[in-house]
């Protein structure tokens, strides 16, 4: 690992107090495995996979308070077929004591399955707040997004952050996962002074071989294959091996100034490999 410089150091120790770790339903397992490299009341994002049932994500948001984590199930709002599917969701999530956060998202299909275009409309609709939801996640993209323009990024953020000020529900901005702090760094500022206050927590890629980070890179839309390669250390002639993100984390920490930034956080996406991130962050703590 590439040591952090003396003037890092002091930033980086805040970005790292209360990090946040993704996980799918399937990772039940690899999380109680992990469960001595993880701190108690550690923030785990349950995702919502289109090839996952509902019942592997109650399962995994019920691991993760059973193992005494913070359980924060994501909400994809063009999966959800029904308002009664949204209701059956979220009542379960209530009876399970894992419904005060969630994570909302519009999703990956391009036509929504039901009445929800998008993360926007989930708030609107007053059942989160109804079944018991107290903080809600959205989504940021410091590096855009591929089919969405960057003002109506910047709208629907805005919209989002009203709409849930309105409903007495607080909220932070996740953002997508980068390889450049720079970009990072600079779509915050800009956040910040459009009046969006709420807390970031900026998206880490864990630890993870070339073409893997290379793989969910393009899919979404996040650098190009010979940047990513340059930013993780990857010789272009030999593309083995596992990188962490380091440098992203020295950068990130060399730039923060919490007058300009407000509150970072962290959020590492694991790629399936959850117990390989926990091990990474804890001997990049350490």
């Amino acid at each position: 690992m590439d040591p952090l410089s003396t003037a890092a150091a002091p930033a980086v120790v805040p970005l790292l107090a209360d990090f946040s770790l993704e996980m799918t339903g399937k990772d039940a397992p690899a999380l109680e495995e992990a469960r001595a490299l993880i701190p108690a009341g550690t923030r785990i994002n349950v995702t919502f996979l289109g090839n996952e049932d509902p019942a592997q994500r109650l399962a995994a948001t019920r691991a993760a308070r059973r193992f005494g984590y913070v359980p924060v199930p994501h909400l994809s709002a063009r999966r959800l077929r029904s308002q009664a599917e949204l209701v059956e969701l979220l009542a379960a999530l209530r009876s399970d004591g894992t419904a005060d956060n969630v994570f909302v998202v519009a999703g990956d299909p391009t036509t929504p399955h039901g009445p929800y275009d998008d993360s926007l409309a989930l708030i609107r609709s007053g059942l989160l707040r109804t079944y018991g939801v107290r903080h809600v996640g959205i989504c940021g993209y410091p590096e855009g997004h591929p089919a969405i323009a960057g003002p109506v990024l910047w709208s629907a953020l805005a919209e989002k952050t009203a709409a849930l000020a309105e409903q007495g529900l607080s909220g932070d901005v996740i953002t997508q996962f980068g390889f450049a702090a720079g970009p990072v760094l600079t779509w915050v500022e800009a956040l910040r002074a459009r009046g969006i206050e709420a807390p970031v927590r900026v998206g880490v890629p864990g630890p993870a071989g070339a073409k893997r980070l290379m793989a969910y890179a393009t899919r979404f839309g996040v650098g190009t294959s010979t940047s990513i390669v340059r930013k993780y250390g990857f010789s272009l002639t030999n593309l083995m091996g596992t990188a962490g993100p380091d440098r992203f984390l020295h950068d990130l920490a060399s730039g923060y100034d919490p007058r300009r930034h407000g509150v970072l956080k962290l959020h590492f996406y694991t790629f399936g490999g959850l117990g390989a991130t926990a091990r990474w962050i804890a001997d990049f703590r350490a």
